[in-house]
């Protein structure tokens, strides 16, 4: 009998194929009021993004000087120029928040931080699901524009950086993942929704291209105005 995370990895083009995968990269475009609330409108919109799918690392680049790219892991953030010396960089980032609301602005630093764990978080799935420590459950349906998803509780342990430990993801019939819920920690424990619209196959792995992130209500269900984040990839490859 199949687990909700073999229907998963079916969905997403098979276990074995992710297994071979080392990244991926694509061009990314970011929208929505977040960046502009925390004082990086326009931030981190067309760059080139590269996650490791079996260790959480993310690059972006050109991070706002050319010639610069982030090294994101979860104990440090770093801005590095393209022969890797550090022009700056923060360790324990995580820490840095403290006492941070959803409106409380941002450093560089930690805006790359931010970025470099939710497109790790989004991208590596469902690779990432089934990391050393990571644990997850299946619990009650939920339906929503007329359509029913399975959900699936996912717990993640102290070393990967992420939203917040416990999220609670929505599979379609396809085994899709078409929602995620979440608390964003880092920023006052913000409710959110983020919703998985569009998909592409590269090299038989099903990878997400667009996505839009809401506040949600005291009913769990999303707030369409305004729109918090808009996340869009093009040109995908995988290596």
């Amino acid at each position: 009998m199949s687990t909700l995370i073999d229907d998963i990895f079916d969905g997403y083009g098979g276990r074995r194929a992710w297994q071979e995968a080392e990244r991926i990269s694509a061009r990314q475009f970011f929208g929505g009021v977040l960046w502009a609330m925390k004082g990086h409108p326009g931030a981190l919109d067309d760059v080139q993004v590269t996650v490791d799918l079996h260790r959480e690392h993310t690059r972006q680049e050109p991070f706002f000087d050319a010639g610069h790219h982030t090294d994101f892991t979860p104990g440090r953030i770093a801005v590095e120029t393209e022969d890797g010396q550090v022009v700056e960089e923060l360790l324990d980032p995580r820490a840095s928040f403290a006492g941070h609301e959803l409106t409380t602005p941002w450093t560089r630093l930690q805006l790359a931080y931010f970025s470099g764990y939710a497109m790790w978080t989004y991208t590596t799935e469902p690779a990432s699901l089934v990391l050393p420590g990571v644990t997850t459950e299946e619990i009650g349906t939920w339906t929503e524009d007329g359509q029913t998803f399975r959900r699936l509780a996912v717990t993640y342990p102290d070393s990967i950086a992420t939203h917040t430990p416990h999220q609670i993801l929505y599979v379609d019939a396809d085994g899709l993942i078409r929602r995620r819920d979440y608390t964003v920690d880092i920023a006052g424990k913000a409710a959110s929704a983020q919703y998985a619209l569009d998909f592409t196959t590269v090299d038989g792995l099903v990878v997400p291209t667009s996505r839009k992130i809401y506040s949600t209500d005291e009913n769990n269900r999303k707030v369409p105005d305004p729109l918090i984040v808009s996340i869009d990839l093009k040109d995908v490859t995988v290596h």
